[in-house]
């Protein structure tokens, strides 16, 4: 078993295991996902976004960010609108609604990150948010990185 805890993948698996847990304390009763937070935060600092570049812009797999945006429609958080000149492609917007559920959920996003890294001290926090985000960059640039479904 100790070969199994000294495996980077095991690791991280473990941490993000930790961290849906921390995001579903915080969140609560808002019926809303780690992934559903990432899609309304980006759609709100992209208005318009097509789902290919959300999915893009979050890491996740284009075969089922259409299921996701359909919950988030479902909840009122999220409207499809044709895009102006290619009708075909649909423009992600936020609704009112949307709007007010990212202003009501931030302060508890906020304390899911603070929790997540609050067993560090503040050195190894930067230190570790330095090399998490290298490691990740890396990554995505040695194997011009896709997800499954992505072309």
């Amino acid at each position: 078993m100790q070969q199994l805890y000294a495996m980077p993948g095991h690791l991280v698996r473990r941490i993000h295991q930790i961290s849906g847990a921390i995001f579903a304390e915080e969140i609560g009763d808002h019926d809303l996902t780690s992934v559903q937070f990432s899609a309304l935060y980006t759609i709100r600092a992209s208005p318009g976004i097509d789902a290919t570049r959300l999915s893009a812009l979050i890491a996740f797999d284009r075969s089922t960010i259409g299921g996701v945006l359909e919950r988030l429609e479902a909840k009122g958080w999220v409207v499809r609108e044709p895009a102006p000149g290619d009708r075909r492609k649909k423009q992600l917007r936020l609704t009112a609604d949307g709007e007010t559920l990212l202003r009501d959920v931030e302060e508890a996003v906020a304390r899911v990150q603070e929790r997540l890294l609050a067993p560090l001290p503040p050195a190894e926090r930067t230190t570790f948010m330095r090399l998490l985000s290298k490691l990740t960059r890396l990554h995505e640039e040695e194997r011009s990185w896709t997800l499954p479904g992505e072309s």
